[in-house]
C-alpha cells in the first residue's frame, strides 16, 4: 500500500513538474517573439535586481537579444547614478533597491574590467552607464514565470529557463 502512495505521489509531482515547465515553455517562446521585434541600437536593455547587501544592479542584454543571454553586472558610477541611488541599509531611512525588477533602457558601455561582488562571492563585469530610461514598472517575469524571487539569495538565473531542447518537446 505504501508503495503504490509513493507512486502515485511521484507521478503527480512529475506531472506537475511538466505542466509546469510546458507553461513556462509557451511563456517564453510568446516573450521571446516580442524580443525578437525589439528596435536594434546602441543600447542594453537592464533589469533591476536587488538583494539586500550586495553589490551587483541587475541583468542586462543587448536588444533582440533573450534573457538567456543576458549578464549579470555591477554599475560603475562615475558618469551617471543608477536611479535608485539612495541611503543604502542599515542605515535607517534606507530607499535603495526600491527599483527591483523595473525595465530600463541603458545607455553605457561595458568597462572591461571585472569587479568582486563579497554578498555573493561572484566576479562580475562592470558596465559605466550614461542615461537610465524606464521602459517598464511592471514586466513581470524575468527567466521563467514559475521563478521564486528569495530576497536572501540569487535565485534568478538564466540557468533557470529551460532550454530550446527543452522546450521542443511541447511544441
Amino acid at each position: 500500500m505504501t508503495r503504490k502512495i509513493f507512486f502515485a505521489a511521484l507521478g503527480c509531482l512529475l506531472m506537475c513538474q511538466c505542466n509546469t515547465m510546458k507553461s513556462d515553455c509557451e511563456a517564453l517562446r510568446i516573450r521571446e517573439a516580442e524580443i525578437a521585434k525589439e528596435t536594434p541600437g546602441d543600447y542594453y536593455v537592464g533589469r533591476r535586481y536587488w538583494i539586500p547587501y550586495t553589490r551587483f544592479w541587475g541583468y542586462l542584454r543587448k536588444p533582440g537579444q533573450s534573457w538567456r543571454e543576458s549578464k549579470l553586472v555591477m554599475m560603475d558610477e562615475r558618469n551617471c547614478l543608477t536611479p535608485d541611488r539612495g541611503i543604502e541599509p542599515p542605515t535607517e531611512g534606507a530607499v535603495f533597491g526600491t527599483d527591483n525588477n523595473v525595465e530600463y533602457i541603458v545607455k553605457g558601455t561595458y568597462t572591461g574590467a571585472n569587479a568582486y561582488d563579497s554578498g555573493t562571492n561572484q566576479v562580475l563585469p562592470i558596465f559605466r552607464p550614461t542615461s537610465f530610461k524606464v521602459r517598464n514598472n511592471k514586466p513581470g517575469y524575468l527567466f521563467v514565470p514559475s521563478e521564486d524571487y528569495d530576497p536572501n539569495y540569487v535565485t534568478l538565473r538564466p540557468v533557470i529557463m529551460p532550454t530550446p531542447q527543452q522546450c521542443a518537446q511541447f511544441r
